[in-house]
């Protein structure tokens, strides 16, 4: 199966990378195109249309006020439409490929490393939402959703990747300001966060059991639980989720 992206932007790169295998892509004259194809084999592709009757699953990765234009220049040659789009609903993404079968994903960057998270939107959309199954699945977790919950779930997904870079700045930061050189803070700080992830999904998201193993009254852990909820660390991710959404 033949994958083409429109676009070679971040999403794009990262799901490339994820998937190891030449693509076909085009950029609207940035050079990400050359260098994407360069990295993971295949080919930068000088028209939108061109590269659209080479491939069998054209995945839309340019900018969304873009859609139109792309379309127009696109026609009838794509068939299969996947959309990564941001805020980009199925009835825009029909209307634009009136002859194409259309699935709308949202994949977080993480799939670059195949841990991804993709929340996928096929409504009727049976072969290609098959495929898209197996596509994203191979660069991570795939959560069918209806459209109405989409941006819901990719306010906490999709930004996943930036708000745990966040986090982990100042956890490193943190560390720092305490004498742990930046390389070996970085390296704890790192591997926590990948363990305690790891073992949260082992106990079924059970928060509340984690917390209580590692937390013994008055110790460190209790300290430090309490100084995150002085300083409003529900309230942060209840208002970030908000903002997102608004």
């Amino acid at each position: 199966m033949t994958i083409g992206f429109i676009g070679g932007g971040n999403m794009a790169r990262a799901l490339a990378r994820g998937l190891a295998e030449p693509v076909l892509v085009t950029d609207g004259g940035s050079g990400r195109a050359a260098a994407l194809a360069g990295e993971v084999g295949g080919e930068a592709m000088s028209s939108n249309a061109g590269l659209a009757e080479r491939v069998d699953i054209v995945i839309l990765a340019h900018k969304p006020s873009q859609l139109e234009a792309v379309a127009a220049e696109v026609g009838d040659r794509a068939g299969r439409v996947i959309s990564v789009l941001g805020g980009t609903t199925l009835e825009r993404l029909r209307t634009a490929y009136p002859a194409a079968e259309v699935v709308r994903a949202m994949p977080n960057t993480a799939v670059e490393v195949r841990q991804g998270v993709t929340c996928l939107c096929i409504d009727g959309a049976v072969e290609l939402g098959a495929d898209a199954r197996a596509l994203f699945g191979r660069v991570g977790l795939v959560v069918e959703l209806p459209e109405r919950l989409i941006d819901a779930a990719t306010a906490v997904s999709g930004v996943a990747p930036a708000y745990v870079a966040l986090i982990a700045e100042a956890w490193i930061d943190a560390a720092i300001r305490h004498g742990l050189p930046p390389g070996q803070a970085a390296e704890l700080v790192g591997a926590s966060i990948s363990g305690s992830a790891a073992l949260l999904r082992a106990r079924s998201m059970d928060t509340l059991t984690v917390r209580r193993e590692v937390t013994s009254p008055g110790g460190m852990t209790a300290r430090g639980l309490q100084a995150l909820e002085r300083s409003g660390l529900r309230a942060a991710f209840a208002r970030a989720t908000d903002d997102v959404l608004a």
